[in-house]
């Protein structure tokens, strides 16, 4: 059904609109880091080299008109956390870890959304494995 056109009405006026949120994204790119993950014991014996790549959707429209670190998610925070992240630990399934890393950044930064990707280089024959995943926080007008 076609809406009827009113002299002198917009569209702006003639549907009702969401509040605007502005959505940006901080990107954490191939950050190396050396942690035990594989399914044989073996393979988890030794920490091995992975790139974890984290995308943080946020709005920081505050943090681009002030100036403020506090108004913004600290990516050198990220980084140095991921560096520490698998210290003591070792995981089977890279599909557990990107789930562990999301559920550390969107708990302890706060962004409206994540995606990770972990990178391995397990398979000779291949550039390199990834799994990606990606949530969403939930609550206080989140997602």
């Amino acid at each position: 059904m076609e809406r009827p056109i009113v002299a002198g009405v917009g569209p702006a006026e003639r549907e009702p609109s969401e509040p605007k949120r502005n959505m940006s994204k901080i990107t954490i790119v191939d950050l190396e880091v050396s942690w035990c993950v594989g399914v044989p014991d073996e393979e988890r014996a030794k920490p091995q080299r992975l790139l974890v790549t984290v995308d943080m959707s946020l709005d920081f429209s505050t943090a681009s008109v002030s100036d403020r670190i506090e108004k913004t998610i600290n990516y050198q925070e990220v980084a140095d956390g991921l560096l520490k992240f698998g210290e003591g630990r070792s995981w089977k399934l890279l599909e557990k870890l990107a789930a562990n890393i999301a559920d550390w950044v969107l708990n302890d930064f706060q962004p409206q959304a994540v995606m990770v990707e972990v990178k391995k280089f397990s398979i000779p024959q291949a550039k390199f494995v990834s799994v990606s995943l990606g949530k969403t926080r939930v609550g206080r007008g989140g997602g």
